[in-house]
């Protein structure tokens, strides 16, 4: 079979394949994370990032080229999440770039589109590192622009295409030591294989399911005015013991496909969850392998017999904010936890957006939080090396306000950032103060290990717990006490004073004193705080001044 070229109904249909493949594997790429951490999320904040710009591009009734192209990017840009998301989203942006001109893409366009891709993506990454998604990228647009000059048939082309990024992704491991002693080859560039693999095989005429969760076509909105999502559900999950902290994410994870308004909130063995969705069979069906379910609620908000104080019961909790005058400047954080997001907030912090480690916010979300924070300058402070590009993104989007990323990539440096910030300052002073104060915090983390690997020359099995630092794992033990204390010799040194435990939403307080006893009895000369965080997955988050 040959095709020379590709239309915009083709590309769409291509794209919502490569999305589809994407998604089936995304437990797959989120197993390729190199720490055996509970939190490896590659595949899930790379699904989320293009089903974002999959429900645009579903709800397009005979696309054409540019307003397809603009679904893709746009979608895709606002929808990003984590490094792997936004350098996914950066390569639809540059790809879409090339093609939006053009009504029909040949082979030299598809090439030159590659190329862009490739450059944009490496431009929005300050130091890009080879054998990872970006080396993947490349791989492929280079044989794109090889095979440009050899074939007019864009199946022959984009076959090549597949081959070349599939050899390089097995080649990471021999690029990026880490990958090779973690026996993984890189997750983000496998999540890019399968997008290609998915346009691939649809283009070469294999039936695949394009239908995505929550996209409406855009002529039914304007024909019939119905509301995006018709039922108001809420329920309470019990079980006969306190529900793993990852299977609560994992399941708000699950929920964001199937609707919007939500929230999932942990207290030991309850879980509260509030949805607005169309699927109550599929948030039910979920919930149940969680515990029983009580105190359910489901209202079809188009039923005019629902009562109002049947609507009441559901209807997700409002709070009256006074409107302030304008300031100078606020802040955006991301923390998880009750605890530190109150710590953050008593410390100054305007909006405290839900999530980190275990579930990066979108650029999007990044964006609506600074649209709440009446000020002219916004800083935001991702606390998580994986938000950081996330952030930068929405910084370069948002027109209404200036906005400034402190390159916070842990919780204790985003507390030691607001603690320095000085109201009656510059913008520009403030900014270089905070900049400069995150060098002087150490961060630690203490958490278990999901499978058996090696890293750093250090065996670690299933179930260990690891003490993991700023520049990697400090620590691994089968005792959760030693591992901490093990973790801080590597933190603690002459110039100490200081060192603050933040203890997670799997340890009971009890436990926690003991183990600040712990830390006070072998550092005598420091002084140790202990503060509840209720973060999930991480037993303890310490910091070190």
């Amino acid at each position: 079979m040959e095709i020379n070229t590709i239309k915009a109904s083709d590309l769409s249909k291509m794209f919502l394949a490569g999305s589809k493949y994407l998604e089936a594997n995304k437990d797959l790429i989120n197993e390729l994370n190199v720490f055996p951490v509970p939190d490896g999320d590659t595949g899930t904040n790379m699904t989320m990032t293009i089903m974002s710009a999959a429900k645009e591009v579903a709800a397009l009734e005979n696309p054409e080229m540019a307003p397809l192209c603009k679904a893709i990017s746009s979608g895709s840009l606002r929808g990003a999440r984590g490094n792997s998301g936004v350098i996914l989203s950066q390569l639809f942006r540059g790809f879409t770039k090339i093609c939006k001109t053009h009504d029909e893409l040949t082979v030299e366009i598809l090439a030159e589109a590659c190329q862009k891709s490739v450059e944009t993506a490496y431009k929005a990454v300050m130091k890009p590192k080879e054998g990872t998604i970006l080396t993947v990228a490349k791989a492929a647009a280079d044989k794109a622009t090889e095979m440009a000059d050899k074939t007019d048939n864009i199946l022959e082309f984009y076959e090549a295409v597949v081959i070349a990024a599939e050899e390089t992704l097995e080649q990471t491991p021999e690029m990026l030591p880490v990958l090779k002693q973690a026996g993984v080859v890189d997750s983000g560039g496998r999540g890019l294989l399968e997008v290609l693999k998915g346009g691939y095989d649809l283009l070469s005429g294999k039936d695949i399911d394009l239908s995505v969760d929550g996209a409406e076509k855009k002529e039914d909105k304007e024909e019939v005015e119905m509301p995006k999502y018709l039922y108001r559900m809420s329920f309470v999950i019990k079980s006969t013991t306190p529900i793993n902290s990852k299977d609560v994410i994992d399941y708000k994870v699950y929920l964001e496909a199937l609707g919007e308004q939500i929230s999932v909130e942990q207290k030991d063995q309850y879980v509260s969850v509030i949805i607005m969705t169309n699927e109550p069979g599929r948030v039910i069906s979920k919930a149940t392998k969680l515990g029983t379910m009580s105190q359910v609620s489901m209202v079809n908000i188009v039923d005019d017999e629902v009562s109002k104080d049947d609507q009441k019961i559901i209807e997700m909790p409002k709070k009256e904010e006074e409107v302030l005058p304008e300031k100078e400047m606020g802040f955006v954080t991301v923390a998880a936890g009750d605890g530190l997001v109150q710590i953050f907030k008593d410390l100054g912090a305007d909006y405290v957006i839900s999530g980190g480690q275990t579930m990066n916010p979108s650029t999007d979300d990044i964006l609506s939080a600074v649209e709440k924070v009446n000020a002219k300058t916004v800083f935001v402070l991702p606390n998580n090396k994986n938000i950081i590009l996330a952030a930068n993104q929405a910084e370069e989007l948002c027109k209404d306000k200036k906005v400034i990323v402190i390159p916070t990539k842990t919780l204790p440096q985003g507390i030691t950032a607001l603690i320095n910030f000085v109201p009656d300052q510059s913008v520009k002073d403030n900014q270089d103060r905070m900049t400069e104060e995150l060098q002087n915090v150490k961060s630690g983390e203490v958490t278990y290990a999901v499978r058996d690997t090696t890293i750093d020359d250090k065996e670690i099995k299933e179930g260990d717990y690891m003490g993991i630092g700023d520049a990697g794992i400090l620590a691994v033990k089968q005792d959760l006490t030693e591992v901490m204390l093990q973790m801080l010799d590597e933190m603690v040194d002459d110039d100490s004073a200081l060192i603050s435990l933040y203890y997670g939403a799997d340890v009971k307080k009890k436990d926690a004193n003991k183990m600040k006893k712990a830390v006070e009895e072998k550092y005598t000369s420091l002084d140790v705080e202990l503060q509840e965080g209720g973060q999930p997955v991480y037993y303890y988050v310490t910091s070190v001044e």
